[in-house]
């Protein structure tokens, strides 16, 4: 269905204090069809947004089906499940997994409920890993093998219960999301911090097929779902698989293959005094890998913007320039009268609307890195290779330009720093850019 007839437009984000809740939310305001956003979570949120309104609240139905009936809900997005044990304790995960879900699915019953569409961000631990597991998973295949883990069996025990409300309620578009490992510069997960280590530890005699998803990919993959009418489950895997070894050497990284094949559980405590823990569900992905058909989500219209190489190349890309963005940026803390003035005051100046503008990415993510054509001879480096140099830097925010540093040569760092210094000459810019070229130098 096009998203003109299927959009959401009143929509409740559940988890808003989390990452995806609070990226999601902000992604949803750039949508101007859609009139209303309520974010429910016990927890204040993590993230400034501008017009989706902040209810303190848990998974208690009564209290949150009292919110979707009030504010006519017709789009309901259940960012809270824990697909990572490194995120909460086992029972805390269970507790908000099983009872959780259970909670938000009865806050979307009874026959006067005005929900027509419930969006599940799952996980592809539903499949597990097991070493007569097929390439790749389609969203028909069952699990071979009975689920391993707590979190295994928490993702499985929760997606039956929505199963069972799909079947219940044939009027409510239910859209299951079967996220692959995810990786980017600001997400928190067992493998980025893995990709984080000096040396990254592998399986002995084992090299496993890896398979991503971009951060951005995730929040876009959720956007899409809430403006087309997408019944079912979709794979969400971006193309492409590689190896393990393959992905440290992406990174920059050594392997270092010291886990023994069997028994692995018992010998992490070297690990773990690098701040590193294995969970339970990363261990045999380490031993076997995973790979996640993706066709039945890019049949649906939605366009990946990073395969999986590339998505490890960002995340190489943010652990290079990560001593230089280190302290830039103050992290968003949450002031409830703050907030509140600038919502609600009349004296606050408030920016029109952003017309046209269809979410995170626009109408269509952006297109993925592409190497830059061949240049005729006597073209200067600076014009070759640092491209991003001719973007005037008083036109960006420092973040934004900080960022870009890590794309430039030597030529692109110096025509930055010499229109930086001759216009809005910000400190935080010019020592990002030494520090660039002294990392470089290192």
């Amino acid at each position: 269905m096009s998203a003109e007839l299927g959009a959401a437009r009143r929509v409740l984000v559940t988890g808003l204090a989390s990452y995806w809740g609070g990226r999601l939310a902000q992604a949803l305001e750039s949508f101007p069809e859609i009139e209303v956003i309520i974010g429910v979570d016990p927890q204040e949120p993590t993230r400034e947004l501008e017009r989706t309104e902040y209810v303190k609240v848990g998974t208690q139905h009564s209290l949150i089906q009292r919110i979707v009936k009030a504010a006519e809900i017709d789009t309901v997005i259940d960012t809270r499940l824990v697909v990572d044990a490194i995120a909460t304790s086992a029972a805390d995960a269970h507790e908000n997994n099983i009872i959780g879900t259970l909670n938000i699915l009865a806050a979307c019953t009874g026959e006067d409920s005005p929900v027509r569409r419930l969006i599940i961000k799952s996980s592809a631990h539903w499949y597990g890993c097991e070493q007569d597991d097929p390439a790749f998973f389609t969203e028909e295949m069952t699990r071979r093998h009975p689920p391993r883990t707590p979190i295994e069996r928490d993702i499985v025990e929760a997606e039956a219960s929505i199963a069972d409300f799909a079947d219940q309620r044939p009027d409510v578009t239910v859209t299951v999301m079967r996220f692959a490992n995810v990786l980017g510069p600001s997400v928190d997960t067992s493998h980025v911090r893995m990709f984080s280590l000096p040396m990254v530890p592998m399986i002995l005699g084992f090299d496993p097929r890896y398979q991503f998803v971009h951060e951005d990919d995730v929040v876009h993959a959720l956007e899409h779902a809430a403006i087309n009418d997408l019944p079912g489950t979709y794979n969400v895997a971006a193309d492409g698989v590689l190896a393990l070894s393959e992905v440290i050497g992406l990174l920059g990284k050594r392997p270092l293959p010291i886990l023994p094949p069997w028994g692995t559980g018992l010998l992490l405590g070297p690990l773990r005094r690098l701040g590193f823990r294995v969970p339970a569900e990363m261990l045999n992905q380490m031993r076997f890998g995973r790979g996640l058909d993706n066709r039945e989500l890019k049949a649906a219209g939605f366009r990946y913007a990073y395969t999986s190489r590339e998505a490890v190349l960002r995340l190489a890309e943010h652990q290079r320039l990560s001593p230089v963005l280190a302290g830039v940026k103050e992290p968003y803390r949450y002031e409830r009268e703050v907030e509140e003035f600038l919502r609600w005051s009349p004296h606050v100046r408030r920016e029109a609307v952003r017309g046209g503008e269809e979410g995170l990415f626009g109408s269509a993510p952006p297109a993925p890195l592409q190497p830059a054509p061949e240049q005729p001879d006597g073209v200067e480096p600076a014009d070759r290779e640092g491209s991003d140099a001719g973007l005037d830097p008083a036109e960006l925010e420092t973040e934004e330009v900080i960022a870009m540093l890590a794309t430039l040569d030597d030529a692109g760092l110096d025509e930055v720093e010499r229109r930086e210094r001759t216009g809005r000459a910000r400190d935080a810019v010019l020592e990002a850019i030494a520090g660039a070229r002294e990392f470089e130098r290192g």
